[in-house]
């Protein structure tokens, strides 16, 4: 099920995500809800919170298959790597965000089980982005300059168009 996303700057999005205590079947359910809404957005990445939930879960997708992780934690990060990022929370608007180049996280994977992966490049920077969500964080906190944010117009382009 396509769940909405809200849009900033709903006050919700500045919360901080409650842990989840415990793995049941509405947060599976809750997963693969945001999966198929992150697909069908389209994006790469989506937080519990830009889906109204305050609970701390977290989806990605970089083109090699979608993961879940609840209740995110980065052990380790090093390196440094700028991507022009966005967000499904902030339609048409992007920006360069300066992050670390390789994460550590460690959380609990859909079935409850504890998972620690490690990242680098492109999901590394989609991890991190997820987990500013579950803190109130959005990508445009992290820009060096105002100046630096741009809005980009949708082409109007439908998604056959991008296949």
């Amino acid at each position: 099920m396509v769940l909405k996303i809200i849009k900033f700057p709903d006050p919700f999005l500045r919360k901080k995500a409650k842990p989840v205590k415990k793995v049941t079947p509405e947060i599976v359910k809750l997963i693969d809800g945001m999966i198929e809404t992150m697909h069908a957005a389209p994006g790469v990445g989506l937080a519990a919170p830009q889906v109204h939930k305050s609970l701390q879960v977290i989806v990605a997708d970089p083109g090699s298959g979608a993961l879940a992780l609840i209740n995110p934690k980065i052990l380790e990060k090093s390196g440094s790597q700028t991507f022009t990022e966005g967000c499904l929370c902030l339609p048409g608007v992007e920006a360069p965000v300066e992050r670390a180049a390789y994460v550590k996280v460690k959380g609990l994977g859909r079935d409850g089980e504890p998972v620690t992966l490690t990242a680098e490049g492109f999901l590394a920077t989609i991890l991190q982005h997820e987990i500013d969500h579950l803190d109130g964080v959005v990508f445009i906190d992290r820009v060096a300059s105002p100046t630096l944010i741009k809005y980009v117009p949708p082409s109007g382009e439908t998604k056959l168009e991008r296949l």
